[in-house]
């Protein structure tokens, strides 16, 4: 009953992907169902679902630059690094930091940066989640990574309450980057600690909350869940190539074409406008990465 494609949802709070994916697979009529990149379950926002074959794009989705608005509690630290954790630590931050320090912070947050992740996280250590260990009452200390974060604007300063600071950002980044690890080293740098309250992925890549749907709508229309079929899903996401009936017989099985100069991975068309294949140029020749041909 499914068709291949993808998904942008508006995945609710209290809900992990994994629960959002289990829904879809219920909901399309098919277990061929994935996810483009975890949201926390405090989280909200852009989740993008694959069906059926779409499920291979979703490698590339995982990588792309995400955007979020968020909400950090400056004045107090949380074992998660968010709202879910036990608060280890307090600090009066209300007369003490002022909101131009607050924008210095975020300034040094932002760029190329080694940002150490959240010891609460899915990072696997010797095989176990961070998360799990820590929750065994392991002391857990991840290596830091190379991440980007493009923008980091700072939108409000509230001082709701005189013992804490409630930050509103806008943020853009790159695949790894750990919004919670802003809130902490955001807090960190002021001396008061800090942890998230509040998380919206407002884009992944060039899908959008714009047109995102929620999961109450996709029920209605179910199972016709898919809103980017597999072919325009590949069309916006890609750099395009469109091949001649000859280039798309060889490619469909798996065979080499002729370079084109395209920056890759790319998307290759058949002279009917169905989706052939995702396909990097190397060694003088453009090979699928990917082969989505029908069998």
């Amino acid at each position: 009953m499914s068709t291949d494609g993808l998904i942008v949802v508006d995945k609710p709070g209290g809900m992990t992907s994994h629960d959002v994916v289990a829904r879809i697979r219920r909901l399309a009529r098919t277990r061929r169902v994935g996810h483009g990149g975890t949201l926390d379950p405090m989280a909200t926002g852009v989740l993008v679902i694959g069906v059926g074959r779409a499920t291979r794009l979703l490698t590339y989705v995982i990588g792309a630059h995400k955007s979020y608005t968020a909400t950090v509690r400056l004045g107090q630290a949380t074992v998660t690094d968010d709202a879910e954790g036990d608060v280890i630590a307090t600090t009066p931050a209300g007369q003490v930091v002022t909101d131009e320090a607050i924008r210095a912070a975020l300034t040094a947050l932002t760029g190329e940066i080694d940002q150490v992740p959240s010891a609460v996280s899915a990072i696997k250590i010797d095989g176990q989640r961070a998360y799990k260990r820590v929750r065994e009452g392991e002391s857990v200390e991840l290596p830091a990574r190379r991440v980007t974060v493009s923008r980091l604007e700072l939108l409000a300063v509230r001082r709701d309450t005189p013992d804490v600071v409630d930050v509103d950002i806008d943020v853009t980044c790159s695949s790894g980057t750990y919004i919670r690890a802003i809130a902490r080293d955001a807090g960190l740098a002021l001396g008061v600690g800090g942890h998230l309250t509040a998380l919206r992925r407002t884009a992944v890549g060039n899908f959008a909350l714009a047109e995102a749907a929620t999961l109450d709508e996709l029920a209605e229309r179910a199972p016709e869940v898919v809103n980017l079929p597999l072919a325009a899903a590949a069309d916006r996401f890609f750099p395009r190539r469109d091949a001649g009936a000859d280039e798309a017989k060889v490619l469909s099985h798996g065979g080499p074409l002729d370079p084109a100069g395209i920056p890759g991975p790319y998307a290759v068309f058949g002279p009917d406008g169905g989706l052939i294949a995702i396909v990097s140029e190397r060694d003088g020749r453009a090979r699928a990465e990917i082969v989505l041909a029908p069998a």
